[in-house]
C-alpha cells in the first residue's frame, strides 16, 4: 500500500492519484521543488504476508525488490523480471499504527495549525490494508484519529467557542457578533437536548483546557494519542470544522447530510463541484459541521462511514466501493487587545488537511466480480488512473520549473 501527501495545496486542491510504480517517479521522490513548492511525497507501507511466496523484498529504508510470483505466467515462462522501485520511506511488516503516524501525518498536523494546507491520501489494491491504516481501530488508532487528537491536544487552551466562526458557504468563514454566536448556542443546546443550562454557553471565546485521558463519550475502550504539537500562535483562538463526502461513479455525495436516523433509506443528493473566489475547488451544499473534540469529530465519521458504498469481494468482506474524503479546516484569529473578543473576519486564517481513502484498485479474475460489480470495478480503476496524470504533471512543473496545466477537471 502506498501514501503520498503534499504540504502545500495548488491554485486549486489535487485530486487523488494512483501511485504508479514507475523507476522515473520514485527517482524523483527526494528532489526538491525548484519553484518553491514543496514536493508529492510517495511512501510504500507493507502488510503482513500471508504466506512464505512473497514476490517483495525490503532492500532498505526506501528501496523495494519486486518480482513476478511464482504461480504467474511470466515466471513459469522463465521471463522473471525483477524491478527496483524508490519511495521516501518504505514502512515494514512490523510498524505501527504511530510510527506510521509520526512519519507521515504529524508532520501535515503541524503545518495545518500554522496555516498551511495538506493532502494525504491512501491508494492500493482491494484488501491492502488501506482502511485500517486510515482509521485503525479504537485501541489502537490510525491517521484519521490520531489526527483528531493531536490537534485538540495542541489547542485545547485556545479553542474558541462554538458559533463565534461561521461557515459562508462559499467555501470561506464569518466572524458572528458575540450576541449571535450566544443564541446560535442557545439553540444547538435544544436541539441536542442539553439540560445543563445556559451559563457554559454564553462565556467568548475561550474553553477549559480537554482531558486528554478520558475515553469516548460513548463509553468505548478508545485509548487517544497524547501527542501535543508546541509552538502555536498564543493570541489566537482555533475552531475546527469538519466535512467527509464520498466520490461514488463520478458523483459526489454528502456522507453528513442532515437525514434523521429514522429516515436512514433516503437516499443521499449529489453535489456539485464549484470553485470560490480564490480559484479553489470545494463541493457545494455539504454539511460542515464544528467540532469541539476529538469524540464528537469521530461521532460524526462513524454516521458518516455507515453511509459509503460497501460491498463483498472474494478479497474482502466490506470493499469500500468509493473514494471517501474527511477533511479537516482549521480556523483561527486574533483576540482584541483585552484577550476577550475576536477581531473582525479580516484577521481570519483557515488551513484545511484532506484525508482521503481511495477505493481499491482490483481485478475483476482476483475478486470473482460480476454484472454490476464488473462495471463498478472499471469505474473504480478509472477513477484511479485519471488522476495520475494530474500528479506527474504537477511534479514535472515543481521539478523542472515548468508550467504546464495541471488537467484536474479531467480528473
Amino acid at each position: 500500500m502506498q501514501f503520498e501527501r503534499t504540504p502545500k495545496r495548488p491554485r486549486v486542491p489535487p485530486k487523488p492519484r494512483i501511485a504508479d510504480q514507475q523507476q522515473q517517479v520514485a527517482n524523483n521522490d527526494n528532489k526538491n521543488s525548484t519553484n518553491g513548492q514543496d514536493p508529492v511525497d510517495v511512501f510504500c507501507r507493507i502488510r503482513p504476508a500471508d504466506s512464505l511466496d512473497t514476490c517483495l523484498t525490503v532492500i532498505n529504508s526506501s528501496t523495494i525488490l519486486m518480482k513476478p510470483p511464482s504461480s504467474s505466467m511470466m515466471s513459469r515462462s522463465g521471463a522473471q523480471r525483477q524491478q527496483q522501485y524508490r519511495f521516501k520511506e518504505v514502512f515494514g511488516p512490523s510498524c505501527t499504527q504511530k510510527e506510521l503516524f509520526d512519519k507521515i501525518a504529524k508532520p501535515l498536523v503541524t503545518e495545518l495549525l500554522n496555516g498551511k494546507n495538506g493532502l494525504l491520501f491512501a491508494y492500493g489494491v482491494t484488501g491492502s490494508g488501506k482502511t485500517h491504516t486510515m482509521q485503525g481501530s479504537p485501541k489502537d488508532g490510525g491517521i484519521v484519529r490520531r489526527t483528531l487528537d493531536v490537534i485538540f491536544n495542541s489547542i485545547s487552551e485556545w479553542q474558541a467557542r462554538r458559533f463565534i466562526f461561521k461557515p459562508d458557504h462559499l467555501n470561506g468563514f464569518e466572524v458572528q457578533s458575540d450576541a449571535d454566536a450566544r443564541a446560535d448556542r442557545k439553540q444547538h443546546a435544544l436541539l441536542n437536548n442539553n439540560n445543563k443550562g445556559t451559563a457554559a454557553f454564553l462565556r467568548t471565546p475561550r474553553i477549559k483546557k480537554r482531558d486528554i485521558s478520558i475515553s469516548s463519550s460513548n463509553g468505548s475502550d478508545r485509548v487517544p494519542d497524547t501527542t501535543v504539537i508546541e509552538g502555536l500562535d498564543e493570541d489566537n483562538v482555533y475552531s475546527v470544522f469538519i466535512t467527509y463526502f464520498e466520490s461514488y461513479n463520478n458523483y459526489v455525495y454528502d456522507l453528513l447530510e442532515d437525514i434523521p436516523d429514522n429516515n436512514m433509506s433516503k437516499s443521499l443528493q449529489t453535489k456539485m463541484l464549484r470553485e470560490d473566489g480564490q480559484h479553489n475547488m470545494y463541493v457545494h451544499g455539504c454539511n460542515e459541521m464544528e467540532v469541539k473534540s476529538p469524540e464528537e469529530a469521530l461521532e460524526q465519521l462513524y454516521k458518516g462511514q455507515k453511509r459509503r458504498k460497501v460491498a463483498h469481494t472474494s478479497l474482502n468482506a466490506e470493499s469500500s466501493r468509493s473514494h471517501s474524503i474527511f477533511t479537516i479546516r482549521i480556523v483561527q484569529s486574533p483576540l482584541d487587545e483585552h484577550g476577550a473578543e475576536v477581531l473582525t473576519s479580516a484577521g481570519l486564517r483557515i488551513s484545511q488537511l484532506s484525508l482521503v481513502d481511495l477505493a481499491g484498485s482490483e481485478r475483476t479474475s482476483r475478486t470473482r466480480a460480476a454484472g454490476l460489480r464488473i462495471k463498478e470495478a472499471g469505474s473504480i480503476n478509472n477513477t484511479l488512473m485519471m488522476p495520475r496524470t494530474c500528479i506527474e504533471v504537477l511534479r514535472e512543473n515543481q521539478l523542472n520549473n515548468a508550467n504546464r496545466m495541471v488537467p484536474y477537471r479531467d480528473s
